[in-house]
């Protein structure tokens, strides 16, 4: 029975990702040349309040609609999270899935382990720690960190700027939108860890 009830909560963070990625202006809010997400929210939460591996399977979700989105409805910077997407000489290639999947799931993977291994007796302190390492360090900075690895040289000629002016401009970004999608984050992930709590006692 808990194993059903534990497959009810994943199944229902997924559908919230796929409902968030669906609805505009709900988890991809565009900025212009980029898009604010909010998507990132419930990776944490079910990496919180269930496991980190069931955080990192609501991450693949987030990936795989920012891959789905990039593809089909881009802008400037979609080349980064899609090999299909190309602006001007400018394209995405294979490692466009790296950037795509591999900090999403991160977030989800990391914010449950960060949870688990945090030796601090109010939850509540825990889940806001948790939830901004996650979102601030995987889901913004390392996301970011790839795109300056992998992706310099577009992501200056895209922008039209020198290429030592790159480094610059994603720090920007990081800790711009970085801050206030992690500090939102935290607020709701939050009140979502209170409310799945008690309700996850009540069926135990």
């Amino acid at each position: 029975m808990r194993d059903t009830h534990h497959f009810a909560y994943l199944t229902f963070f997924i559908a919230i990702e796929i409902v968030m990625s669906l609805v505009p202006m709900l988890g991809f809010i565009p900025l212009g040349f980029i898009n604010a997400t909010t998507l990132h929210i419930p990776v944490i939460a079910a990496g919180i309040l269930l496991s980190k591996k069931d955080g990192a399977i609501v991450g693949f979700v987030f990936g795989l609609f920012s891959f789905l989105k990039s593809t089909f409805e881009p802008n400037l910077t979609s080349f980064l999270f899609s090999p299909f997407y190309a602006i001007g000489s400018v394209s995405g290639n294979p490692l466009s899935l790296v950037i795509a999947f591999g900090p999403r799931m991160l977030v989800g993977y990391m914010s449950g382990l960060i949870f688990e291994r945090l030796n601090i007796k109010r939850e509540d302190l825990k889940v806001l720690i948790s939830t901004f390492i996650s979102s601030f360090v995987f889901n913004t900075g390392l996301v970011m960190a790839l795109a300056y690895i992998l992706f310099k040289e577009e992501y200056a000629e895209v922008f039209n700027i020198a290429l030592n002016g790159v480094f610059g401009v994603i720090m920007g970004v990081v800790f711009s939108s970085g801050v206030i999608e992690a500090i939102v984050a935290m607020i709701i992930v939050l009140a979502i860890y209170k409310v799945g709590k008690r309700l996850m006692k009540g069926k135990r």
